[in-house]
């Protein structure tokens, strides 16, 4: 279990001023100088303290309040997380409130600090990486914390997901076995998008081992998308023409690629071949069916709120992945 919630007392205490002082300030109403307000801040902050929307209710009013955070709402991979998580809440009588973080960490921890002043009962997050204060609000809230989709470093508390690392080694190794030589990589930033980046680190790392590297890369600057992985397989194919097969960081980009290859005459996977990443439908109906590695997303929904209403220890589960083989790579 987590800590207990910080509270106001603890944070005057810190800042060596009395409690109502504190609360004016955090409030930001009525009087009180420079120098206090610098003193508190810099105490709630140190101590991961969030204000608490619900003093005065009744103590249960918030109980059955489960945050959720998502990257994305566009992207079909967190709505599926979802569907698993809110078919669990639906039957437990809790009441999910979701957020879209655009995969900004700044966001993120706005985001985190808002809810948890509703004192939800826990918070679901994607993802391992965080910012530090919202790994230190997270700590500090007395709420069960489940982060999803990853496993590939320590978690806060609850961790569902699968290895992406070993997602990526799994794709480079299924590409190598084909014999390809010349590879490229299309995705986006990493900064924001680390899941994409462990995929893409244990990739590379496995193409290493082979004695080889990436032929070229593309990293788009915008959200992942059919569109963007268009663009970008024919910006990497006019820089590099001898790339023989694209890793995409996830199958949005993939079917892109594969339209661009539709529309330029080229045959998948004699001439280029494709791999993707996620599963989607939209790859296994497309008229080749899509290469990539299909991951357990209403399941890792379904399972995180599991563990969390059923007060589970602290644990990680690792409910893998599937390689499609396809027929683009």
């Amino acid at each position: 279990m987590l800590p207990g919630s910080v509270t106001l007392t603890e944070v005057a205490a810190a800042a060596g001023v009395g409690e109502s002082t504190a609360s004016r300030v955090l409030r930001n109403h009525g009087s009180f100088s420079q120098a206090t307000r610098e003193r508190v801040l810099a105490a709630a902050a140190q101590l991961g303290y969030v204000p608490n929307r619900i003093a005065g209710t009744l103590a249960s009013a918030g109980s059955n309040l489960i945050g959720i955070l998502i990257p994305s709402l566009t992207n079909i991979v967190f709505s599926d997380v979802l569907r698993g998580a809110n078919a669990v809440i639906d039957a437990e009588g809790f009441q999910a409130v979701v957020g879209v973080t655009n995969y900004d960490p700044r966001r993120e921890e706005a985001l985190v600090a808002s809810m948890l002043s509703w004192r939800p009962a826990a918070m679901m997050v994607a993802g391992l990486e965080h910012s530090e204060r919202t790994r230190a609000l997270l700590a500090a809230s007395g709420s069960r914390v489940c982060e999803l989709l990853d496993i590939d470093g320590p978690g806060l508390d609850l961790v569902v997901g699968f290895s992406n690392e070993g997602a990526g080694r799994a794709a480079a190794r299924h590409l190598l076995a084909r014999g390809y030589k010349r590879f490229g990589y299309l995705g986006r930033d990493f900064g924001r998008d680390t899941r994409a980046g462990k995929r893409y680190r244990g990739f590379v790392e496995t193409l290493r081992e082979a004695g080889l590297t990436l032929a070229d890369e593309e990293i788009v600057p915008v959200s992942s998308s059919i569109e963007a992985g268009r663009v970008g397989t024919d910006r990497m194919l006019e820089r590099t023409p001898g790339v023989e097969a694209i890793y995409y960081a996830n199958d949005d980009m993939a079917i892109g690629g594969y339209f661009h290859c539709l529309a330029n005459g080229l045959s998948v996977p004699s001439q280029l071949a494709l791999f993707g990443h996620n599963g989607l439908d939209v790859g296994r109906f497309a008229p080749q069916v899509m290469s990539t590695i299909r991951t357990p997303r209403v399941g890792i929904g379904e399972t995180g709120m599991r563990l969390v209403l059923a007060g589970a220890s602290a644990q990680t589960v690792d409910l893998g992945f599937e390689l499609v083989e396809g027929e683009t790579a």
